[in-house]
């Protein structure tokens, strides 16, 4: 599935609206991917509008910021995962160290560079990592190839993003986070705005299972046949 094209400024605008969430409502994300695919730049480039192509290897940011989205204004955090999501024998044991990142979001950018085939292996395990620890299908994940502007350099092809997504059941896009500032907000924006109509949803299922329901009235020809029964048999 490709992300909604959009005409106007800012992806969410043509999208059908959710009630604004509580005041101090938090919106979780997590940005996950190989080493090297952007990551930070991405975070980054949504948060400041600024490109920044080189960073240090890091351990694991937690950026935090109000956004402002559908006129409302959101708390957003975004953690940022270290690139260590390699496809080998010990894949699982590294997810375990991303367990409580994955357990604390509420929704996931997967990121793999157009040109690293090995960082586009990665996706499938952990969006499957990710749907063991949130079975809910509702929990939003993006599949995005990054480094878009990188043509001469593709290792993999759009299409292969694409069937991925498909096979997943996941939205795709690919970007260019050097050159293109307003698809990174697309992509940031659209999964704010998935991970507010889910808690949208969950906090109104969670008051109608608080409601109490009326007792039934009693049926007053069941109360009677009862009654009937116990006087024939008191009389044998």
């Amino acid at each position: 599935m490709r992300l909604p094209s959009m005409s106007q400024p800012f992806l969410l605008a043509p999208i059908a609206e959710c009630p604004p969430g509580p005041p101090g409502a938090q919106v979780r994300l997590a940005v996950l991917g190989a080493r090297g695919v952007g990551k930070s730049a991405m975070i980054v480039r949504f948060l400041t509008k600024r490109f920044i192509g080189d960073y240090e290897p890091n351990t694991g940011n937690l950026y935090s910021r109000l956004v402002h989205l559908d006129g409302d204004h959101v708390a957003v955090q975004i953690q940022d995962t270290a690139g260590c999501i390699q496809v080998q024998e010990d894949c699982v044991q590294v997810l375990d160290s991303l367990s409580r990142c994955v357990k604390w979001a509420e929704g996931f950018l997967l990121v793999y560079s157009i040109t690293d085939y090995s960082s586009y292996q990665s996706v499938q395990p952990l969006y499957q990592y990710i749907r063991k620890v949130h079975p809910d299908a509702r929990t939003p994940i993006i599949i995005v190839g990054n480094k878009a502007d990188l043509l001469h350099a593709r290792q993999v092809q759009a299409k292969e993003g694409l069937q991925l997504a498909d096979e997943l059941g996941s939205l795709f896009l690919e970007i260019s986070t050097s050159e293109d500032s307003q698809g990174v907000c697309d992509v940031f924006q659209y999964l704010c705005k998935e991970v507010s109509k889910l808690q949208h949803a969950g906090s109104t299922d969670r008051r109608r299972s608080s409601i109490i329901p009326r007792p039934k009235s009693p049926n007053m020809q069941d109360l009677k046949r009862r009654f009937k029964q116990a006087l024939s048999s008191k009389v044998k």
